[in-house]
């Protein structure tokens, strides 16, 4: 191997599923971890880079309009009535 190349772990996933805390954090240093289903590769395990905080607002008044909480008029409320 060379020198300062990360090493690769293969985890199986009943031992992956006990132990996914350990695996984040070795990920999470800079080591590869792959997880495997009966010795077949399934998914690697690498860090997320980039993500930014959530900011809450952010989305107001796209997602649900200010008008859905409006009474409704007369002849739609007798329907519901």
């Amino acid at each position: 191997m060379e020198s300062g190349a990360a090493m690769t772990d293969v985890v199986n996933l009943y031992d992956a599923k006990a132990r996914l805390s350990r695996l984040i954090d070795r990920a999470t240093a800079g080591e590869e971890v792959i997880i495997a289903r009966a010795g077949k590769p399934l998914v690697r395990l690498v860090p997320v880079d980039g993500l930014s905080p959530r900011q809450p607002g952010l989305l107001k008044g796209l997602v649900v309009p200010d008008s859905l909480f409006d009474p409704l008029p007369e002849d739609e409320q007798a329907l519901w009535e």
